[in-house]
């Protein structure tokens, strides 16, 4: 069998696969002939099976960079908002996260302060936002605030200091989990001072702690250090309270109490 141009179909099929790898095309290389099949099942003109076969390869190349965003963020499990119980911690509004999730906070360079008790959610929706911003094309980072100082630390004896806030710099959202879980000194606070300004109204930073912020002396030990950083992560930005009771034990104790019930009425 042979084409118009007199090109047998097995040179063209040869081609078109050389083509595809020279040009770094592989979604068009491995489902040419798929489309090239529905296309002529469904008598498309040749600019639709063109069509088809750009946007198959567009929509996979975005599948592609969002799953490398996803892997680069680091985090340590995953998280979506769709996922978040709001009816077990009703002082979370998912109005206020759904909107977050839109990311317009992240284009303008905002920071979010999310501030409760352990297992009100919190790493939760730092996560689930995170998550949310890569997918929409952002670059991200989670990292737990004792990790970032201790990574500041020793590029600072390595005399990479400037080089390593400048990588942070370039982030367009910064997540910094477990922040006022551990007292730093003087100079872990410095270190984590440097990045946050470095970060200041140009790119995003969201936080989650454990302490209000009258309680932040107890992390950062110096006070004017201590309202300086505050400054940082809350000029023109948002605050939000997942308060003190914990839905993650309130589900495992109403899963311990239905198991009861359940092998009491057995």
């Amino acid at each position: 069998m042979s084409t118009r141009t007199g090109v047998t179909e097995q040179a063209a099929l040869a081609a078109i696969d050389g083509g595809c790898r020279t040009l770094r095309l592989p979604t068009m290389r491995s489902r040419f002939a798929e489309i090239a099949t529905a296309a002529e099942r469904e008598q498309l003109s040749y600019l639709g099976f063109l069509a088809e076969l750009v946007m198959a390869e567009c929509d996979d190349r975005d599948t592609r960079r969002a799953a490398r965003r996803l892997a680069a963020a680091g985090f340590p499990r995953d998280k979506r908002v769709d996922e978040f119980d709001f009816a077990a911690n009703p002082i979370v509004t998912a109005a206020v996260i759904n909107q977050l999730a839109t990311c317009a906070w992240v284009r303008n360079g905002q920071p979010l302060c999310l501030i409760g008790d352990s297992g009100t959610g919190k790493t939760h929706l730092l996560i689930a936002l995170g998550t949310a911003a890569a997918q929409a094309g952002h670059s991200v980072r989670y990292v737990l605030a004792s990790k970032l100082v201790n990574e500041l630390a020793e590029a600072a004896d390595e005399k990479q200091l400037s080089k390593t806030i400048a990588r942070y710099g370039r982030l367009d959202l910064l997540l910094l989990d477990e922040l006022g879980y551990m007292e730093l000194d003087r100079h872990g606070a410095e270190l984590l001072f440097q990045v946050l300004t470095e970060r200041e109204e140009k790119s995003a930073v969201a936080i989650a702690s454990n302490e209000p912020f009258s309680g932040w002396t107890k992390t950062f030990t110096d006070p004017r250090l201590c309202a300086a950083i505050v400054d940082r992560l809350t000029f023109n930005g948002q605050i939000i309270e997942t308060g003190t009771t914990s839905y993650r034990l309130a589900h495992a104790r109403a899963k311990r109490s239905t198991t009861t019930e359940r092998r009491a009425q057995a």
